[in-house]
Order: C-alpha cells, then sequence, then structure tokens
C-alpha cells in the first residue's frame, strides 16, 4: 500500500493471543472515536467484530489515498484486525441479530446519536442490562444525552473549536488553529478503551456490568492542561504562543544551518548544563535566566541568543550530541522522516502484514505483547463466518441476506 517503504513481509506482529484474549467486542461504531478504541483492544487480542451499515464506515471513501480494492487510507489505519459484517439496523430483524451476537459478549461499543438505540428498543437501561447483566456499554457521541448541548452531533474540528483547543494552537499572528491531527477523537477512543477496561475490572468483583458515557466534549476538554491549569490559577484567558511553552523556557524550535530542531529544559539545573554544553556558561546565572521564572519573562531574549548559537550548527548531529549528553533534544522531522527514522524501526511502531503497512501498536508488554493479526477488513467480508460461528444455520443467513438484513455489498 505505501511502495516508497522498503518492508520485510510481516513486520509488529501479533506473536501471541494477546493480553485481551477472550474479551468480545461487538463494535457498532464508524469514523474515528470508536474505530481507535476497539484496533487499541483488537491490537491486544479482544475479538472485534465490526457491525457496519449498510453504506458501510464512511471513512472508507474518505480519500485519497485509496488501496487497489477503493478503501481509503483514513480507514484502513484505524481497523486491522477486525472481522465485518453488514447488517441493517433499522430492521427489527438485524437487531434480532445484534441481540444474538450480544450474547456472551463483554462489549457493546456504538457512536449513534443518542436516543437511537433507545428507539430502537434497544437502550442500556431498560433493555441491554437486563437481558445482558454482565454487558459494558460504551457510548461515544459529541455531547451526551442531556444539558444544553445534549444529542447534538460532534466532529473533532468542531469540538477543538468549542472546548478551547483552537484558542491555544497555533501563533499570535494565525488566530486560533486546528491542530493538525484530529486530536479529540484519538483522545476519546483512548480514554474509552480506558473506562471499559476498568469497568471489566470492575466486573471482576461486581459480577456486573455497567455504562460508559463518554463524549468528545469531555475527552478533548481533557487536553487542556496546562492552560486549564493556568487559567483556574490567574483568572487570565490563555492565548496562542506558538512552538514555546507557555509555563517553560527554553522549550521551543529554534533554527541550525540544516534544520529546524527542539529543545527543552524542564528544570534549572538542567539549563545550566545545557549552556555548558552550548559552551554559554555565563548564561546560566545570567540574573534574567537563572531561574524558570526568569526565562518565561525574558523568553524573547534567550530566544535571539539561542538561535545565534545555533546558527552554524548541523541540527542532527546536534540534537544527538545533546541527546547522548541527557538533554532533550531533537530534529523537526517530516511524517516521512519519522516513519524512515532508525528508532521507528527499533520501537516496531511500523507494522506490515499482507501489503497493508500502518502505524504499530504503542503499547509494549512484556508476556503478552500484541499487535497485527490481520489486516484491515472489507465491507462485509466476515459476515458468514461470525453469524455461522454464533450458531446461525446456512438457512438463516441466505433468509437474512434475501431480505437485505445481511448486505453484501454497499449501498450508496
Amino acid at each position: 500500500m505505501n511502495d516508497a517503504l522498503p518492508m520485510a513481509e510481516g513486520r509488529a506482529l501479533a506473536t501471541g493471543p494477546g493480553a485481551l484474549s477472550g474479551l468480545r467486542v461487538v463494535d457498532l461504531t464508524r469514523v474515528l472515536g470508536g474505530p481507535y478504541c476497539t484496533m487499541v483492544l483488537s491490537d491486544h487480542g479482544a475479538d472485534v467484530i465490526k457491525l457496519e451499515p449498510p453504506q458501510g464506515d464512511e471513512v472508507r471513501d474518505w480519500g485519497p489515498p485509496f488501496d487497489d480494492q477503493g478503501d481509503a487510507s483514513y480507514f484502513l489505519g484505524v481497523n486491522r484486525n477486525k472481522k465485518s459484517v453488514g447488517l441493517d439496523l433499522s430492521q427489527p430483524a438485524g437487531r434480532e441479530v445484534l441481540l444474538r451476537l450480544l450474547e456472551g459478549a463483554d462489549v457493546l461499543i456504538e457512536n449513534f446519536k443518542p436516543g437511537s438505540m433507545e428507539k430502537w428498543g434497544l437502550g442500556y437501561e431498560e433493555v441491554l442490562s437486563k437481558r445482558f447483566p454482565r454487558l459494558i456499554h460504551c457510548r461515544v457521541s459529541g455531547f451526551g444525552a442531556t444539558g444544553p448541548l445534549g444529542g447534538f452531533p460532534g466532529y473533532d474540528a468542531i469540538l477543538q473549536a468549542m472546548v478551547g483547543l483552537m484558542s491555544i494552537n497555533g501563533t499570535e499572528n494565525s488566530g486560533p488553529t486546528r491542530l493538525g491531527t484530529p486530536i479529540v477523537d484519538i483522545a476519546t477512543g483512548l480514554f474509552s478503551t480506558i473506562a471499559i477496561l476498568m469497568a471489566v475490572v470492575e466486573r471482576e468483583k461486581s459480577g456486573k456490568g455497567q455504562y460508559c458515557d463518554m463524549t468528545l466534549h469531555d475527552c478533548g476538554m481533557a487536553l487542556l492542561h496546562p492552560h486549564a491549569a493556568n487559567f483556574f490559577l490567574n483568572g487570565k484567558r490563555p492565548v496562542a504562543t506558538g512552538n514555546p511553552h507557555p509555563n517553560l523556557a527554553p522549550y521551543a524550535k529554534f533554527t541550525t544551518k540544516t534544520c529546524e530542531i527542539f529543545v527543552g529544559c524542564g528544570n534549572d539545573p538542567t539549563f545550566r548544563k545545557f549552556c555548558k554544553f552550548l559552551g554559554l556558561d555565563d548564561l546560566g546565572t545570567d540574573p534574567r535566566f537563572a531561574t524558570n521564572g526568569q526565562r518565561v519573562i525574558n523568553k524573547a531574549a534567550l530566544t535571539e541568543i539561542l538561535n545565534k548559537r545555533f546558527a552554524d550548527e548541523d541540527g542532527i548531529e546536534l540534537c544527538q550530541r545533546m541527546l547522548a549528553a541527557g538533554l532533550p533534544a531533537g530534529p523537526v522531522y517530516g511524517v516521512d522522516q519519522a516513519m524512515a527514522a532508525p528508532h521507528t524501526a527499533h520501537r516496531n511502531m511500523i507494522t506490515e502484514k499482507d501489503g497493508f503497512v500502518a502505524l504499530g501498536t504503542p503499547i509494549k508488554l512484556s508476556r503478552t505483547p500484541g499487535g497485527t493479526h490481520a489486516a484491515p477488513p472489507r465491507f462485509a467480508e466476515h459476515t458468514n463466518e461470525v453469524l455461522a460461528k454464533y450458531g446461525f444455520s446456512e438457512e438463516e443467513i441466505a433468509r437474512l441476506a434475501e431480505a437485505g438484513v445481511l448486505v453484501e455489498k454497499r449501498r450508496k
């Protein structure tokens, strides 16, 4: 899928059943937040059944680029290891299929508009918790079901705007700027993973499942450190500062002869060591820079001095020497450079299987390592396999397909 990367066949693959082996997950989510969560679970052994609506997960169309069968990179990047079933839940028979799949399932995760499951007679309190008392039901939504914004739709960039993330991203001149990665969706996926695993652990004590109410709004707001903490203490509206840190200096981007680099000093002893390394010993005792508080106040003067010092350096070589000396620094790489970096390969952060290439799992467990065991599914690829495993006869499957409850090809 990416001929530019010289990959050996099979990289960062699962080598065992995984820490979550035996965990059964029914996944009704689409787009990013929910699918990111279920990818994390599936990387570590959870059996994830992805029930796609007749139109399929819409991010199959979010390209280019597309692969040779028409699936977009956006879909491929977060749906490995899952099994896809095409199912029309708007039909009563489709909902009966779902209920049969939930028998013995550990987790149901969905991101329908709040109220949809209840309208279909599948609400957690009224139906699911009584029929499946051990089921953990995770709902991902924009704002939740209640409150001034309850039930409203949510998209990553909209929430970046509304919770304040855009206001502290960018520069003084750029104005509020969307983060280049869909950070709210991804954070919601990660927080949802945490919530589900907490509920699984608690179930070991109580024997009961529970409802996880996860929203883009809450998860996006949870990312506002240290800006929210600063506001709570001083009452001042945080502003975008560009690359420099609002509470720390130096912690910013600088220009060298060959590339831009980012350096950071987390405390005063590190700053003095940093100055000595650069041959600027007097800087560490200069009253303007002797403490972090003074360095933040005099950030402009410090930046000018450091840019002048770095101007004739080879940035990549300098960062390597700084890191070896215990000083945090790194070159500002493009995505292509980061993918090709030797440490990326060493940490198994690129996975490959049967031509599928993606980022690997960052969760490294010693006894039960996770990884890729299957490429992302084609739409409805596993319908017959999954239903047969859950006790549906060939006749039932054929009847459901004929009625359009099971969907073999996406309906555009």
